[in-house]
């Protein structure tokens, strides 16, 4: 049972505006035969018996939702559904076992929430597209209902008592800082000094004019005038300029060396394969004011959904471990 389960009691499916008629030519979950009792018990959950009548009740409602039929035998869906309304069953129980109420005018709004969605103009077009596919309005407001004292329950023994702390924001965006930073832009200059030749010697002049190059720019030279001198990059005739960049773009090595720099800050030279690089950063974007405000909501939005399904995932296997569940199919 995973964060779904809050949700699973089945209901009137959401649609986009403007939906006239339920979807049609996506199968749904399997029918059960047609000469079979529909209110034959196939479960008791503690003292509530669920009947097949109920089971078929909910493939309409998947097949009113639009979800296609995900692979696996009849049986085997049918036994899956089965789950989902033991589910459903066990956290309305917990709602009466807690005496939580629903009265008219919530089932009302949320009826008429859902009009807007199905794009029904009235509650005579509403019936009408549920009889269509089988189901009384009635049925429907039953299963609002249900559904809304579930949300409740819910809301009372898992939502509650889920907190997310500042330290927890802080220690999430410390350990996911890179990833969050992809995409942020900066923009820096580069030059690469060549070795004149493969061996020891070439590539130790080569260190050395590195060397110097950076002496002359901490003693104030310009770094584009230098970098149109001396680099063997292609952004020589350009200054050195490598124009504007995201994180990401760049070997992770190479990035990493530009970023740990202030701007304005030179790196030292480094070797690759190519020569001796030097790099400086003209300026960077950070995660900071209103940018870093957004990524602190979606942290702590992520951290409240994690703590939110693990405690809904301990409170179902709670209730269920005191409920005699027997199934009968």
């Amino acid at each position: 049972a995973g964060g779904a389960a809050a949700t699973e009691t089945p209901d009137v499916p959401s649609r986009g505006p403007g939906a006239t008629a339920p979807p049609a030519a996506e199968p749904g979950p399997p029918r059960v035969a047609a000469d079979d009792v529909a209110d034959r018990i196939v479960a008791v959950v503690n003292n509530d018996a669920i009947t097949l009548g109920e089971l078929q009740e909910m493939a309409v409602m998947m097949r009113q939702d639009g979800r296609a039929r995900p692979p696996g035998s009849d049986e085997a869906l049918l036994r899956q559904m089965l789950g989902r309304l033991i589910d459903a069953r066990l956290q309305l129980q917990e709602a009466e076992r807690e005496k939580i109420t629903v009265d008219d005018a919530e089932i009302e709004a949320e009826l008429t929430e859902r009009m807007k969605r199905f794009g029904a103009s009235s509650r005579a077009e509403l019936e009408r597209m549920a009889e269509a596919q089988g189901l009384s309005l009635e049925a429907i407001k039953r299963r609002v209902r249900d559904s809304l004292r579930v949300q409740k329950v819910v809301r009372r023994k898992v939502a509650l008592r889920v907190t997310v702390t500042d330290q927890e924001i802080d220690r999430y965006l410390a350990e996911n800082r890179q990833k969050l930073e992809v995409g942020l832009g900066y923009h820096a200059r580069h030059i690469l000094v060549v070795p004149e030749g493969s061996n020891d010697a070439a590539w130790e002049a080569a260190r050395i004019k590195a060397e110097l190059i950076l002496a002359e720019l901490r003693d104030g030279a310009d770094f584009a005038e230098l970098a149109r001198k001396h680099s063997g990059d292609a952004s020589a005739r350009d200054g050195g300029d490598l124009g504007p960049l995201k994180r990401g773009e760049l070997a992770q090595e190479i990035e990493a060396r530009i970023l740990a720099l202030e701007p304005g800050q030179a790196s030292a030279p480094f070797r690759s394969a190519l020569g001796y690089h030097i790099f400086r950063l003209e300026s960077k974007e950070e995660l900071q004011g209103e940018r870093l405000q957004r990524v602190r909501q979606q942290a702590r939005d992520i951290l409240y959904r994690q703590k939110y399904e693990a405690r809904l995932d301990a409170w179902l296997r709670e209730i269920k471990e005191r409920a005699i569940i027997d199934v009968r199919m």
